[in-house]
């Protein structure tokens, strides 16, 4: 019992009202974009709903991190779209099953713990990339087609009405938290405005403009395509790209969240959930998805803690699609629109700014090239992956200058090598321009108390130095290797004939971090 009550978080105090509230108000934001990635997919805007329907209530009940929630996303509608022109949506589905399949074994496999990999500065990037996608992505809200069918920017009364709604709403999220927070800032902005707009019958763009929504319960579906090795070959690539980007979305944004409430979700878990989500997803006429910054962001924004908010949110999407279209139709998208220009205000990280010219120059360029490829690409996982694969490389440089050597000749004549810094792939060039071998004398130490050797590289640049001393006739001691490095000295079948000097059981401080 106590493993179910662990599951969903029944032990923990909710506070119902505010779930509730913040669920309805997420509910709400996520219908315009569902809609709007199935159309960026190709698809159409129902499979968008169903998978924000089937995203949400699964990674809600069985997520690693109550409050984040998930729906159908812009990351993957972008995978997908080469796929529906060239092989249409019954390949979506099969390719999204087999995505959260990926998913699911990464999550059992425990592969979740490399999202700490990510530097901050990543994160910095990533976060004001995806606050400026945001922002831009709203921006199409203020264009209207012209005769030619042709989009244009708004100009004179449909402009105004535009900005003046846009702006009521984000006064009223902006103000209302000063007055009161006993009700979602978000949720009381979209009604006013709803109610303003409806009320005097304002002629401004609705949700119902872009598409309609009416729809049944998600419909059973297995993926109408031929079971064949031909099919596997043409979903697995797109599967792949999937699941990766949705992990790490769903992770960056995971690890968000725990910053902004000061606790820990579970990444794993996470990982298991999503999975299974896009499976689901899939088999219901869904195309998928990852966890939705945005939509996070407005639920934690507006005080839910718990899984119940994700719940309410994905039943009170399907109940908009099974019987409350016509209503939620209606809704002004100036309202919706100004919502999420205040996700987006509050999503950037204005104290990362403060870094220029305080902290490292490449954290700061990784910063900016992350932001950069987040905005331009569109593409979440490249722009973590290129400011991972930045900041990896100039911390191997900069490890690489730390090698160096204290060197001494003692009472009985025999030349010491005190080795400080890692000996690895970057840093053996340096280690070996240290050592002077026809100037030293007959007997040589190198004391490693101070450094340790990391990988093949290191273990062959001790395999060389030793050749070079053996070959000049001396001997050659290497003293104060820890546990680890003699264990990575054995592995490698004896590169090196290894002469410990200290006791064997000595470790370096370096062992216990």
């Amino acid at each position: 019992m106590k493993q179910y009550l662990r599951l969903f978080d029944l032990r923990q105090p909710v506070n119902y009202k505010t779930e509730i509230l913040s669920g309805l108000t997420v509910a709400l934001a996520l219908v315009p974009e569902a809609v709007a990635f199935a159309l960026i997919a190709g698809v159409s805007p129902l499979v968008g709903l169903y998978a924000a329907f089937v995203m949400g209530l699964v990674t809600s009940v069985l997520g690693g991190r109550p409050g984040m929630i998930s729906g159908a996303t812009g990351a993957v509608a972008v995978v997908l779209i080469s796929l529906v022109k060239d092989h249409g949506v019954e390949y979506v589905f099969a390719t999204v099953i087999l995505a959260g399949l990926l998913q699911i074994a990464a999550g059992l496999l425990r592969l979740g713990k490399f999202i700490r990999l990510v530097p901050h500065s990543v994160m910095f990037g990533f976060v004001n990339g995806l606050a400026i996608v945001i922002f831009l992505a709203q921006l199409v809200q203020f264009k209207t087609v012209d005769a030619s069918g042709e989009l244009r920017w708004m100009s004179g009364p449909d402009l105004w009405i535009m900005l003046g709604l846009v702006g009521l709403t984000m006064l009223i999220i902006w103000g209302l938290p000063r007055l009161t927070k006993a009700f979602p800032a978000s949720l009381a902005a979209i009604l006013v405005v709803s109610a303003i707009a409806i009320g005097l019958g304002i002629n401004t763009r609705t949700v119902g403009d872009i598409a309609s929504i009416q729809g049944g319960f998600p419909p059973f579906h297995l993926p109408a395509i031929p079971f064949t090795l031909e099919s596997l070959w043409i979903v697995l690539p797109y599967a792949a790209i999937v699941a990766g980007v949705g992990l790490i979305e769903s992770l960056l944004t995971l690890n968000l969240i725990d910053e902004i409430t000061e606790t820990r979700g579970r990444g794993n878990k996470e990982c298991v959930a999503q999975g299974l989500a896009n499976l689901t997803s899939g088999l219901f006429s869904g195309m998928g998805g990852c966890a939705m910054i945005g939509q996070s962001l407005i639920n934690i924004s507006s005080g839910a803690r718990a899984r119940l908010s994700g719940v309410f949110a994905a039943v009170m999407l399907l109940l908009f699609i099974m019987f409350g279209a016509p209503l939620i139709e209606q809704l002004p998208m100036a309202a919706l629109t100004g919502v999420m220009i205040m996700v987006a205000i509050g999503t950037f990280e204005w104290a990362s700014l403060k870094t220029f010219g305080r902290m490292p120059l490449h954290d700061v360029l990784v910063m900016v090239v992350v932001a950069a490829v987040t905005v331009f690409l569109h593409n979440l996982a490249l722009a973590v992956l290129i400011g991972v694969i930045i900041s990896a490389l100039v911390f191997a440089w900069e490890n690489a200058k730390r090698i160096r050597a204290r060197k001494y000749v003692d009472a009985q004549g025999v030349k010491h090598y005190e080795m400080y810094g890692p000996l690895f792939f970057g840093s053996v060039a340096a280690f070996t321009e240290k050592f002077d071998v026809p100037g030293d004398p007959s007997e040589v130490v190198i004391d490693f108390s101070e450094s340790r050797v990391v990988d093949m590289s290191g273990l062959e640049a001790l395999n060389r130095i030793t050749e070079r001393y053996q070959k000049a006739g001396k001997t050659l001691h290497l003293k104060h290797l820890s546990p680890d490095c003699r264990k990575l000295l054995k592995d490698a079948e004896k590169l090196v004939e290894v002469n410990i000097i200290e006791d064997p059981t000595y470790h370096v401080a370096v062992d216990h971090v």
